[in-house]
């Protein structure tokens, strides 16, 4: 039984990432700061909870007690703002989960996987093309796939692999910020806003987690070994 890890698992992205894995039969541990959501993710499920904040270093290298065959590293944060409205306390903050918390959770993990291991970042399309009203997150995300490449080539010769999934925009709670904001900000209602959202995406809809979480399951599978230093887009054509 491959043992896996998902960080930042208790809601959205991770949490259908978690749910895919242990539902594959993978022994599957949860790590995020609120222990409430860890414990709602698990409901259900036979899922560990560990309480973790993947910016601290020791907290990080605690979740490593016992190896892992397969990391996600999928913890992340943005909030909107063009540059010159961005202080420097969000920037920080934003690469310090988006970045540094990937670069923490693969060192920490790279001390005890074998080969056949798998270390995969959730990143976003963000990381694949510029965004003005997110500059702090498409840069962290740009930083977490030039080191998912970086990494990609290092591994290797071990036989593990490191690849990014560059999803376009899903149906979780970030999602739903950004359209509470349009609605906001324009005067528009849900439906209107939801369509500015999704405007990106050809096929005019929000991507659903599991399909992240089903790219995540085939990036760790024996038969996608050969994919390495990879940024697979998941949003429809968006990229």
């Amino acid at each position: 039984m491959r043992r896996v890890l998902v960080t930042g698992g208790g809601t959205g992205i991770g949490r259908a990432v978690a749910h895919a894995f242990c539902d594959a039969g993978d022994a599957v541990t949860i790590a995020g700061r609120r222990l409430a959501a860890l414990d709602n993710a698990a409901r259900d499920r036979d899922i560990t909870r560990r309480v973790a904040d993947v910016t601290d270093e020791a907290e990080v290298e605690a979740l490593f007690d016992s190896p892992y065959d397969i990391v996600i590293a999928n913890a992340g944060r943005g909030a909107p703002g063009k540059l010159a409205k961005t202080s420097l306390d969000n920037w920080n903050a934003t690469l310090a989960v988006n970045l540094t918390g990937t670069f923490l959770t693969f060192r920490a993990a790279l001390s005890g996987m074998g080969a056949g291991g798998r270390l995969i970042a959730i990143a976003s399309t963000a990381a694949l093309k510029g965004n003005a009203s997110v500059p702090a997150y498409t840069a962290a995300k740009h930083g977490v796939l030039g080191l998912v490449r970086s990494v990609a080539l290092d591994v290797a010769k071990d036989g593990i692999t490191c690849n990014a999934i560059c999803p376009g925009f899903t149906d979780t709670d970030l999602a739903g910020t950004a359209i509470s904001g349009l609605m906001k900000r324009f005067g528009v209602d849900r439906e209107r806003a939801t369509g500015m959202v999704v405007s990106g995406n050809p096929q005019g809809r929000l991507v659903d987690p599991a399909e992240v979480a089903a790219t995540a399951v085939f990036l760790a599978s024996r038969r996608a070994a050969a994919i390495n230093g990879h940024a697979l887009s998941v949003s429809g054509g968006e990229i």
